[in-house]
């Protein structure tokens, strides 16, 4: 093995890959399984791709191709040679309704290059899912009912056989492929299983071969018209069955899906969506009345964000549905079986009955159109996961179905295939293989000679060996591997993903390595971990995960646990003496115009000057206004260096009638401290903080945070961090500043534009709604910035962030500012605004002082 790497790291043009980290990363995708690799070559070029699998078939060792990841039957991991194709080869080239394309190239970015055509396939994973990835999987994606499967939209395949050879799929050599017989494929539209031997074209046939048969070296697709309109037909049924039952009625529609009640009640903000328990999503061009007579319960859409939002409902169904209401974990393994339409109603009638049977429960949603149906059930994987599987393959067989309707059958039902066809078709698959991989050297055990289905369950060959607490070693499992973090547009997670575009620095990477850390096979150290450090090191901890991934990652919490216990009778870096003590240093006036010079010998980089402290606020600020009592909570950046802005607070808040204290006591929430993984330190400040403030918080009065980030911590994770009364008492009671005020609000005169830039931890936690309906009653028109400003807290100030904290900032918010340059730049977080001033003129202002000014000139 040795002399197998030596050879590749001499003769591969590309990264070759064989650390702990990187084994790691890649020894899971969105299955159930894992399989640690020996190696990962990430090739520059196609000659690269083939030097490496002729160095690997030369040695004997499996390999694997492999996209984004987001595979749900375990196809995209194996033992031996894993080549990525995401990182370098994802060119592509659009000529009218064509496309050329590397099997790198992500859907979105060939359809967003496309013009007036486009790919029609398109999976929920469209944002990051590789052309490779499916046309391994042949995938399919909600359009299918219109545009059908991934291999009826590809017009050639350019591929490399383990021997070596190269060609194209239309003018293939002379091949001696098996006979076979039609019966043996049952017809429908989403049979995906086995081999397409009966496909017209060799090119279809080797679609959906999973990477079994060939290395995809490049495709040429076929792209369809654009719709001129989408319109979305929302039709409610009382049931599952119901909705099912309709589905054959609709006709001419772009897409067709199907959903319950339980999916929608997993969103965070429930839609809204017409009366039911069940719904079918239709998507159609023209004549949406057609389709909304079909239930009196129906709802039109065409305003395309009111569809983006529901659509994103659907698909994060794969992250949502993984975990129950009552929070217990579901898995894939019977992910999205398929039968004929007219047979849905009644599949999932008995479907259900096959899951009461075992006493497990699913949340099924999916491709009603084409009776393809996505499930998450809570499996105990180490008894009757087997035993379910096989009665569910009977049945869907039973109704002339597919084990897979586009996922493929990868090790999750690759072992079920001989309960699907006779052993005539099975043989005659093994001979198809053997034609192109007579050594069985492409992803062994898929399809032909298949491995067991539940060998190699992740959670049951690596389970946690190293103490931590339960619900922290399950919060690693949370991470089912779909990738969303892998959006480099959009939302917030995961800023430093998108500056590397390495996996260890997205939510996905990071939690594998946490996971794989517990189970100390691959990654040894345990909480000493230097692989898990440096993944960490680069986490911004903005929270944007626990808002952006399906399953509530919340890489800002685990990364403060890791350093609480990598850290732990350690000495520290000296940035979490200066950045998480700063509070303290504060307390005492020791962060003034001579210290902050220094702070190059405290951990800070060169490149940033701390800011310098002022009169507090809490000297300045005595009540003031008359009606009901709040108090404002003077944070550590609001009291020490923008006592500003809570005086601009203060100000509005009596102007709305209310009678504003601040606390006499040094408070504090301790999140420096929660950041920097000083938990024990941070759980004492927070309990002293809520102590003090119990002779507001017991009586009711609102308690006003300023700073988004030490609003969400009081409210979100101190709780978490303390069972104190005290502190349950002050998280109920704390108010962001808009939540307050907007209400009371009262429509302002005169008009001015705004780039608001939204703090993380606002957007993963608080909400901003209220912050919108504030600025539109004040008449500021708010050109609204999500994704993160770089700074973030400590991470921007920290020696070695300096280069990602400016690329951060250079994805939303700086371009945002130059699109924008007269207008007024809003920003609540003490760190954007911070952020801000350094990157540009610009001077940001808290919302409270703008409706400070602007109520100033109204009076």
């Amino acid at each position: 093995m040795r002399a197998f790497l030596d050879q590749l790291r001499r003769d591969v043009d590309g990264d070759v890959l064989d650390d702990p980290a990187s084994r790691a990363l890649y020894s899971a995708d969105a299955s159930n399984y894992r399989h640690v690799p020996r190696v990962i070559v990430r090739p520059r070029t196609t000659d690269a791709v083939i030097t490496a699998v002729g160095l690997a078939a030369e040695h004997g060792v499996p390999i694997t191709s492999r996209g984004a990841g987001t595979s749900i039957a375990g196809n995209a991991t194996g033992t031996g040679l894993v080549l990525d194709f995401s990182r370098y080869l994802h060119s592509f080239e659009i000529s009218g309704d064509r496309a050329h394309v590397q099997p790198g190239a992500v859907l979105d970015k060939i359809n967003a290059a496309a013009g007036e055509y486009l790919f029609g396939p398109d999976p929920s994973t469209h944002s990051r899912c590789t052309i490779g990835g499916m046309i391994g999987n042949n995938a399919c994606g909600a359009h299918s009912v219109k545009w059908g499967k991934t291999s009826e939209n590809v017009e050639n395949l350019h591929v490399l056989t383990a021997d070596g050879r190269t060609f194209d799929t239309k003018n293939p050599p002379l091949l001696r492929l098996p006979d076979y017989d039609p019966a043996w494929f049952p017809q429908l539209s989403r049979r995906v299983s086995g081999y397409a031997l009966d496909a017209p074209t060799l090119t279809q046939q080797l679609v959906g071969t999973e990477g079994t048969c060939v290395v995809l070296l490049g495709a040429e697709l076929k792209l369809v018209r654009r719709p001129e309109r989408r319109v979305l037909v929302v039709l409610g049924f009382a049931d599952t069955y119901e909705a099912a039952d309709q589905v054959t009625q609709i006709e001419d529609a772009l897409a067709i899906e199907g959903l319950n009640e339980a999916l929608v009640h997993s969103v965070k903000t429930r839609p809204d969506l017409p009366e039911g328990r069940s719904w079918l999503f239709v998507e159609v061009e023209d004549h949406p009345e057609r389709i909304a007579q079909i239930t009196r319960n129906s709802m039109i859409i065409h305003d395309p964000a009111h569809q983006r939002a529901l659509w994103r409902i659907r698909e994060d169904g794969a992250g949502l549905a993984t975990r129950m209401a009552d929070g217990s974990e579901a898995w894939s393994g019977w992910e999205d079986s398929a039968v004929p339409p007219e047979r849905l109603g009644t599949y999932l009638r008995e479907f259900d009955q096959l899951l009461t049977r075992y006493g497990r429960r699913g949340i099924t949603y999916g491709h009603y159109g084409e009776g393809c149906i996505h499930v998450r059930i809570d499996f105990d994987l180490a008894h009757g996961y087997r035993e379910f599987l096989q009665d569910a393959a009977d049945l869907v067989v039973s109704h002339g179905g597919s084990l897979s309707g586009e996922h493929g059958d990868g090790q999750a039902r690759s072992e079920l295939l001989s309960r699907m066809y006779p052993p005539e078709a099975i043989r005659a698959f093994g001979e198809f293989k053997r034609v192109f991989d007579p050594r069985n050297l492409l992803n062994p055990g898929r399809i032909v000679e298949p491995v067991k289905l539940d060998d190699d369950l992740r959670v049951l060959v690596a389970p946690p060996r190293i103490p931590t607490r339960a619900e922290f070693a399950s919060d690693t499992r949370r991470c089912v591997g779909v990738g969303k973090c892998l959006n480099t547009k959009g939302g917030v997670m995961c800023p430093s993903y998108r500056v590397t575009k390495e996996e260890k620095h997205s939510t996905r990477g990071r939690a594998h390595l946490l996971f794989e850390m517990l189970n100390g096979d691959v990654i040894k150290d345990g909480w000493r971990s230097k692989e898990v450090a440096e993944a960490l090191d680069l986490c911004l901890g903005c929270k944007g995960c626990k808002r952006d991934c399906p399953v509530d990652v919340d890489m800002a919490s685990y990364k403060a646990e890791f350093l609480h216990e990598h850290h732990r009778k350690r000495l520290r870096p000296l940035s979490h003496y200066t950045m998480g003590w700063l509070p303290t240093w504060l307390k005492y006036g020791l962060v003034n115009r001579i210290t902050t010079r220094f702070g190059r010998f405290a951990g800070i980089t060169p490149q940033r000057e701390l800011p310098r402290q002022t009169t507090r606020l809490v000297r300045q600020l005595h009540p003031i206004g008359q009606g009901d009592p709040v108090l404002l909570f003077p944070d550590t950046f609001t009291n020490h260096f923008e006592p500003g802005v809570g005086l601009d607070a203060a100000t509005v808040l009596a102007h709305l009638g209310n009678r504003v204290e601040v606390p006499s006591a040094n408070v504090c929430c301790g999140l420096t401290w929660h950041s920097t993984g000083q938990l024990g330190k941070a759980r004492r400040v927070v309990e002293r903080t809520a102590r003090a403030l119990l002779p507001w918080t017991s009586r009711g009065v609102p308690v006003i945070g300023l700073e988004p980030s030490c609003t969400a911590f009081l409210r979100a994770e101190a709780p978490k961090l303390s069972d104190d009364p005290a502190v349950q008492a002050l998280a109920n009671a704390t108010r962001t500043f808009a939540e307050h005020v907007a209400p009371k609000l009262p429509t302002l005169e005169g008009a001015r534009e705004a780039v608001v830039q939204t703090h993380c931890h606002q957007y993963a936690e608080l909400g901003f709604d209220r912050d919108r309906e504030a600025m539109t009653k004040a008449g500021i028109d708010a050109t609204i910035v999500e994704g993160c400003c770089g700074l973030a807290g400590n991470f921007g100030f920290e020696r070695g962030h300096y280069d990602v904290s400016i690329a951060c900032a250079e994805q939303d918010l700086l371009p945002a500012l130059r699109a924008n340059e007269d207008a007024l730049v809003i920003a609540d977080g003490f760190s954007c605004r911070t952020q801000i001033r350094h990157t540009t003129d610009r001077k940001p202002v808290h919302l409270a002082s703008a409706l400070a000014a602007l109520i100033a000139v109204e009076d």
